[in-house]
């Protein structure tokens, strides 16, 4: 089963002088990957009429993928996670075939997935087995520059706000701050996102 996931850390960075360091756990996803982050494709329309490829998020706590367009498929794998994000690569009546962010791709109910965005934080840095995973820096402005507000573990789910096509401004863990568009799997490269 897919879907499973371990809990992983947001830490709030001090604020000067004497601010402790302070962890939040979110559901984070993990397995191994070797993704980079994507350019934005040259869209096209689907049966839906909504664009191909695009990225949407799964409904639902279970959702079954299968092999091919039809409940007479056999289902491959059930993701558990309402959320997470996947991407929509080629529709076939109701029947939509997505890819997660390990690259594993199925179909899936359209009716199963919801277009609020969300994305993985740097999914291609998961290390499987182990413990403290890589850190990205969440920031309260659109700029390296900016003073961080926490640090987020790979693998870590992020709700997208906004994106300006560098800077996505995000929720995670009950915090709110802006990371690098390109540390994230859920957003393609220069997508403006309102």
């Amino acid at each position: 089963m897919r879907g499973s996931f371990p809990k992983a850390s947001v830490r709030r960075l001090p604020r000067p002088p004497t601010a402790a360091l302070l962890l939040v756990f979110a559901q984070a996803l993990v397995g191994p990957t070797g993704l980079c982050a994507q350019g934005t494709p040259a869209p096209a329309n689907g049966a839906s009429g909504l664009p191909v490829p695009r990225f949407v998020s799964l409904k639902s706590d279970r959702v079954n993928l299968r092999q091919g367009p039809g409940t007479d498929y056999p289902t491959a794998w059930v993701f558990r996670r309402a959320g997470l994000p996947v991407e929509v690569l080629k529709e076939f009546e109701s029947w939509r075939q997505v890819r997660d962010a390990e690259g594993t791709t199925g179909w899936v109910l359209g009716s199963m997935l919801s277009g609020r965005r969300t994305a993985v934080i740097l999914p291609w840095e998961v290390k499987a087995g182990q413990g403290q995973q890589p850190l990205a820096v969440l920031r309260d402005d659109d700029s390296a520059k900016a003073s961080a507000v926490a640090q987020v573990e790979a693998g870590v789910l992020a709700n997208i706000i906004t994106c300006d096509g560098k800077w996505c401004r995000v929720s995670v863990g009950g915090f709110r701050g802006y990371i690098e568009q390109a540390k994230l799997w859920g957003a393609y490269k220069d997508e403006v996102i309102k």
